[in-house]
């Protein structure tokens, strides 16, 4: 093993870490890199044995010896939310908010534990394999989170559409608090407030937390990994991930791959060669971009960049369209940001000549959230004002019921309509976000 690892010291909601091994040192797997400073955070263990090379005010690197063991030092606290702490979980599914911040204020009555298993975002499916491998452990990782907090219930949130997943959680979950309460097969069912109002009724505002309702809500692999760190005393070194798209001599049924327990700090580059072999990383000859995470929601990447608490996919996209000489954007809170739409505009070598936001996309504090997730009420008006601003066609971010109120007006005003999805989802053979219809199996 002669590549090289790299730990970014902030790879969740708050402050970075702080380094505390230096250019020269010695390091096994499990090993503490970087501590927790003052605040809001996350420790940093190495994922592999070998050498510091390295040391910024931004990451740390590693270089692995020759052999790896797959023992890892162990955690030294005793206490379950301790030792979350001390492992550096954060939320897995995309969001890094720490996971011992979450779990840290007990109810005080009636509280419910959900787990998302939606696997909201189109292409990832890593959270099913590990639901299909290991169904104890995720439920012992809920429990778990459900004993710290005291809560009285316990809600497995999961599409309708995963009958197999569904079966093998209702015959391993023994535990009479939890229940299981099935999801559409919509974008985005796995959102937080959307999760809360389809399990327990309750629509929360936009600026309200799932606590406001009684809740905390643990992804997936979140839970698994809690689990680990509380049984196993093994700090977060591994993670999860979907990789997928234009991937070298791939066969058609081989374009979307999973990968339970990849290290932390591996580079994107070694993920591609692992599905498509080492020329040319693994990728095929001509691909668009690389999206780290799902296609709704991801962020572009490079080869050389490091997969991190975060990452739950990588995916290989469609080479962009040319573009029409002018487009506007039409940003819903549940997807991709103007900032990301933008980029996908220039790709594409589009002017953007307007920009609207969807009618439920409410701004708070930095970001926008949407009033009521996965519910449209019309977007006719905001594509009208990107039609009169000059815009020749639209590049939107809207989920699965405001893209159908879009088709259904864009086209019929003579604007061809652009998703923010359609590289990744043309990578892999699938079918595009336009015309859709909710389901539940």
């Amino acid at each position: 093993m002669s590549t090289l690892f790299r730990f970014p010291l902030k790879q969740n909601v708050g402050i970075g870490a702080v380094p505390c091994v230096i250019e020269g040192d010695d390091v096994h797997r499990g090993q503490l890199l970087a501590v927790q400073g003052e605040g809001l955070g996350s420790n940093i263990f190495s994922s592999v044995s070998g050498r510091v090379t390295e040391v910024t005010d931004k990451d740390i690197s590693v270089e692995p010896d020759a052999e790896q063991s797959p023992e890892y030092e162990k955690l030294k606290k005793t206490e379950p939310l301790d030792l979350i702490r001390e492992a550096g979980i954060v939320g897995l599914g995309g969001a890094g908010f720490p996971t011992y911040a979450k779990l840290g204020k007990p109810f005080e009555k009636d509280g419910t534990v959900i787990l998302n298993a939606a696997e909201c975002e189109p292409i990832l499916s890593h959270n099913m394999v590990r639901i299909a491998q290991n169904p104890s452990e995720v439920i012992a990782g809920m429990i778990i989170a459900m004993d710290i907090v005291h809560a009285e219930h316990g809600i497995i949130a999961i599409k309708g559409i995963h009958e197999k997943e569904i079966a093998l959680l209702r015959k391993k979950c023994t535990d009479p608090r939890i229940r299981i309460a099935t999801l559409e097969n919509v974008y985005p069912a796995g959102e937080e407030r959307a999760i809360v109002r389809d399990t327990m009724g309750v629509l929360l505002p936009p600026d309200q937390l799932p606590l406001a309702a009684g809740a905390v809500i643990v992804n997936t692999e979140t839970a698994y990994r809690i689990w680990e760190a509380v049984e196993l005393k093994k700090p977060l070194i591994d993670k999860d991930m979907t990789v997928a798209g234009k991937i070298r001599g791939n066969e058609e049924d081989k374009l979307i791959r999973v990968f339970l327990d990849v290290p932390l700090g591996t580079p994107v580059s070694a993920m591609f060669e692992k599905v498509g072999g080492a020329e040319n990383h693994g990728l095929a000859d001509t691909y668009g971009e690389i999206i780290m995470g799902g296609p709704f929601t991801g962020k572009r990447t490079s080869l050389d960049a490091p997969v991190i608490k975060t990452t739950g996919g990588l995916i290989a996209a469609e080479c962009f369209p040319k573009g029409p000489e002018k487009i506007g954007l039409l940003v819903c809170a549940c997807g991709a940001d103007e900032a990301r739409l933008r980029q996908i505009a220039e790709s594409m070598g589009s002017e953007v000549v307007g920009v609207e936001f969807c009618k439920q996309a409410q701004p708070v504090k930095n970001s926008r959230k949407c009033q009521n997730p996965g519910h449209c009420p019309g977007q006719v008006q905001k594509v009208l004002n990107l039609r009169k601003a000059g815009a020749q066609a639209v590049l939107i971010s809207n989920c699965t019921d405001c893209t159908n109120t879009v088709m259904s007006c864009a086209p019929q005003l003579g604007l061809p309509v652009y998703h923010c999805t359609d590289g990744a989802l043309r990578a892999v053979n699938d079918k595009l976000v336009r015309r859709m219809h909710k389901h539940a199996g």
